[in-house]
């Protein structure tokens, strides 16, 4: 039978300078859509996956673009609530060599900052679902927003859904101490966790031993320290964390390592040259989503989440836009980059 998926969080307009513009340079903004579990759901109906996304967007024709924007991919939109005033916005300037990437964040009062719980039925957006997504940066968006994703964590668990986390610290929506308290109760009904070299530390404090990610430095075996510590913690079936070495803004290694409980698996490390790094790590969700709804063995499952991130990395855009068939011609090895024909 086919597996649902069901993400939940904010879709937002990403407006951004041509090229490598910064922004005071720019007299054009190109416009797209993206945001953490809506990149998700965008990967996963890629791979064929069954999925709808739920939120809040406005009645008005910008809020209609990012639900004809998802529905471009697949996306089922059935759910999402229309509603409020504002879709929120992030402004984009991409980073080139030694000159790190920006955001700028416009997205107070947006439809989904001022959801209230009445606006969610989650018994009827779960019928039928098996896996349910989100990430620390939906409940970050205010207490509101937070106590709806509680209670979509307990509805799903209840109805027997496997909940995974990535938890995405974003420092510019609230400081460490409140994600600790929000996602340390959250993440008792979580299932299977994603984080990111720093993620883990700056949400809870754990971190891993000689490594610093400012100078690119990954050590193995802190973070199969820093999975134990959280599965321990929570009792996480799965913790998936991607190992970004930033040599560049335009270089970066990058790998990952799952913990199933038991083992711990590292995948290939790919040498990335950066078209567009947003929604990495969504990319990395999506595919690991993929693999565990698909039985892989723990080590394909992390090799196939590597693969698919990576290629992200050649996309423009926040979603990811490749087939299966494409990630598990990556992670089979080829990595040549030759043409096809």
């Amino acid at each position: 039978m086919a597996k649902r998926v069901i993400t939940f969080g904010e879709i937002m307009l990403r407006l951004a300078p041509e090229g490598y513009y910064r922004f005071v340079q720019a007299n054009t903004f190109g416009a797209t859509y993206g945001g953490g579990e809506a990149n998700v759901a965008v990967s996963l109906a890629n791979f064929g996956i069954d999925t709808a996304f739920v939120t809040k967007l406005p009645k008005h024709e910008i809020g209609q673009a990012a639900v004809n924007e998802l529905r471009k991919f697949g996306v089922d939109t059935s759910l999402i609530t229309r509603g409020g005033n504002r879709i929120g916005i992030y402004f984009l300037e991409k980073g080139a060599s030694q000159r790190p990437s920006k955001v700028i964040y416009d997205r107070a009062h947006s439809a989904i900052a001022e959801a209230s719980p009445e606006d969610f039925d989650w018994a009827a957006i779960f019928h039928g679902a098996d896996w349910f997504h989100f990430t620390g940066i939906t409940p970050a968006l205010n207490d509101t927003v937070a106590s709806i994703c509680l209670e979509a964590c307990k509805k799903a668990k209840e109805l027997g859904l496997t909940v995974s986390c990535d938890l995405n610290y974003r420092n510019k929506l609230w400081s460490r101490e409140k994600a600790g308290q929000v996602m340390g109760e959250l993440c008792k009904y979580v299932d299977v966790c994603i984080a990111n070299e720093e993620d883990a530390a700056d949400v809870f404090g754990i971190r891993a031993k000689n490594t610093d990610v400012t100078k690119g430095a990954v050590n193995h075996e802190g973070y199969k320290d820093v999975a134990r510590q959280l599965a321990e913690r929570f009792g996480f079936s799965k913790v998936a964390i991607t190992l970004r070495e930033s040599i560049s803004a335009n270089d970066n290694n990058w790998s990952a390592m799952l913990y199933d409980g038991t083992d711990f698996f590292f995948s290939k490390k790919y040498a990335v040259h950066i078209v567009d790094r947003v929604g990495g790590g969504d990319s990395f969700g999506g595919g690991l989503i993929y693999a565990c709804l698909n039985d892989y063995s723990s080590e394909s499952a992390i090799e196939f989440a590597a693969a698919a991130s990576c290629l992200k990395h050649s996309v423009e855009g926040d979603m990811n836009m490749v087939s299966v068939d494409e990630v598990l011609k990556l992670a089979g090895g080829d990595g040549s980059g030759r043409v096809q024909r």
